[in-house]
């Protein structure tokens, strides 16, 4: 199943604590397997948390908040923590409107994550510029593909994409994100999906050498984890 954003009302390819908030940095798991088991990433993510991502552009820090939508935030954080954004190309950077990224590289594991959808949140929030969204290819089937809006794109919000973050540090980086290659095939000049899915990074840096990549994303900063996170 390939994940497509529902843009300007087409479908174009295209996924109150009270613990003390911590200063720390977590390690993406050292074995690569852990990302490629979907099963093993269901950890609940904490109310609220912030991510930095280190990418070809420098690096830029979301900041999340669960209750905008808890099931997108569960899967969120746990990509990010088990390692699975490291290598993963911004595929899809149509400027003014958004910059997609998360098919990963080695197509064995997005072989594993294609069926791992999980449930839609309500829309709660607003895709406003520098927001993190799911992209979607329908109802319940986001899996791990996001984009993160370059403009007010306010009219996702009744299409049913839910936000649950936004970029607080590091908009400029993103807004360098390499934009050059466009909207996707078939209907531009920019990566097919399918390819990427089959062919992975390969097929990626072969055919489009200028995509900008995500070099490694961790948390930098969360409330504690509860008590039963397995990567406590």
């Amino acid at each position: 199943m390939i994940n497509r954003l529902c843009a300007l009302g087409v479908f174009a390819a295209l996924g109150v604590a009270t613990a003390q908030n911590t200063n720390l940095t977590v390690k993406p798991a050292s074995v690569s397997p852990g990302f490629a088991d979907p099963a093993k990433l269901t950890a609940k993510a904490p109310e609220t948390f912030e991510a930095q991502f280190d990418t070809t552009k420098g690096k830029f820090t979301i900041e999340v908040t669960r209750s905008l939508a808890p099931n997108g935030v569960d899967r969120f954080y746990n990509l990010v923590r088990s390692g699975y954004f490291t290598d993963v190309a911004f595929f899809r950077v149509i400027p003014g409107f958004m910059c997609q990224f998360g098919i990963h590289g080695d197509p064995n594991v997005s072989a594993k994550w294609r069926e791992a959808s999980i449930p839609d949140d309500p829309v709660k929030g607003s895709n406003t510029r520098g927001t993190i969204t799911f992209a979607t290819a329908g109802p319940n089937t986001r899996t791990t593909q996001l984009f993160i809006n370059f403009g007010d794109n306010v009219n996702l919000d009744s299409m049913g994409f839910s936000p649950f973050g936004k970029v607080i540090k590091g908009m400029d980086v993103v807004d360098k994100i390499n934009g050059e290659y466009g909207e996707g095939a078939p209907n531009g000049r920019g990566p097919d999906q399918g390819r990427i899915q089959m062919e992975g990074n390969a097929y990626l840096k072969k055919d489009f050498p200028k995509l900008d990549y995500i070099k490694s994303a961790t948390i930098v900063s969360m409330e504690l984890p509860a008590k039963n996170d397995p990567i406590r």
